[in-house]
């Protein structure tokens, strides 16, 4: 039996997908806040027990593992320490974590955590047979949080601010690829014990990612150039006139942070090979304009 955290999430979402497509012949179990929306989980045809609660209630925690054998966490990397302790104590006999390339930020804001989370279950993963899968930035569809925000940002604006040249590299993973991961991470016993990191098929450039957007858009758009200096002295005005509300000051400066990562081992052990990233992002940016 399968027991799943986060199945209603955007993640969980292709997960799920993954499972239906290859149908998975297993019960599950997954925890929700509420069945209401969870509609397409109880849609699947798939062999599906709720269970409502959430991962700051143990019992419930207790009630999604009893009777299950392997735990997939999609839900969020601060739950992980709890998840593993409990699992132990359920007889789980197999994890897989889902966790974030944040933990390589040379901001401690943004890694020290994750850091943290990561030392405290280290001395656990061989013997709980635990896998961890760190994605970079997720996208996929128009909820995503991140590809969609630039989308929206090109689609709006003729003139496109960039700091410093935005010559930062990242590498967007798609939902999809990141779905497909869990589920063949499931059969890998070469996994156990191991970390990967889940990036999207190539890095780009922030200013390559806005012409990609802008092409799919059919638009025209003119980018200009903003030292990190300024951009950093805007984000402190910013701080200060919310009094400290809205502080953006980080996020301003991971602007200029590369955020790119091999995920050969992943290729190599379970055979995760994500798509070309024009494909998912065409797809996204029709998904953009039907909206409108």
């Amino acid at each position: 039996m399968l027991a799943v955290t986060g199945i209603t999430g955007h993640t969980g979402y292709f997960f799920l997908n993954e499972l239906v497509a290859s149908e998975y012949q297993g019960r599950i179990k997954c925890l929700v806040r509420t069945t209401a929306k969870a509609e397409h989980v109880i849609n699947s045809g798939l062999d599906v027990e709720l269970v409502e609660g959430n991962l700051d209630d143990e019992e419930s925690v207790r009630s999604l593992f009893w009777g299950a054998e392997v735990v997939v966490h999609i839900a969020n990397i601060h739950y992980s320490p709890m998840i593993l302790r409990i699992g132990k104590e359920c007889g789980i006999k197999r994890f897989i974590l889902v966790h974030t390339t944040g933990i390589y930020s040379k901001f401690k804001s943004a890694s020290q955590d994750y850091i943290d989370i990561e030392n405290q279950i280290k001395t656990m993963m061989q013997e709980l047979n635990v896998t961890i899968l760190r994605p970079t930035m997720i996208f996929g569809d128009i909820n995503d949080y991140n590809i969609s925000k630039f989308i929206r940002f090109v689609d709006r604006l003729p003139i496109l601010p960039i700091v410093d040249g935005g010559e930062a590299l990242i590498q967007p993973v798609n939902a999809r690829d990141l779905g497909n991961a869990l589920y063949r991470a499931l059969f890998a016993d070469v996994t156990f014990g191991k970390a990967y990191d889940l990036s999207g098929e190539r890095a780009l450039s922030i200013r390559q990612l806005y012409l990609l957007i802008a092409d799919a858009l059919g638009k025209k758009r003119v980018i200009i150039s903003v030292p990190m200096g300024l951009c950093v002295v805007g984000a402190i005005i910013i701080r200060c006139v919310t009094f400290g509300k809205l502080d953006l000051i980080e996020k301003v400066q991971r602007m200029g942070e590369n955020r790119c990562y091999s995920h050969q081992s992943a290729f190599e052990d379970f055979g995760y090979n994500p798509e070309k990233f024009e494909i998912g992002l065409r797809r996204e940016v029709d998904e953009y304009i039907a909206s409108k």
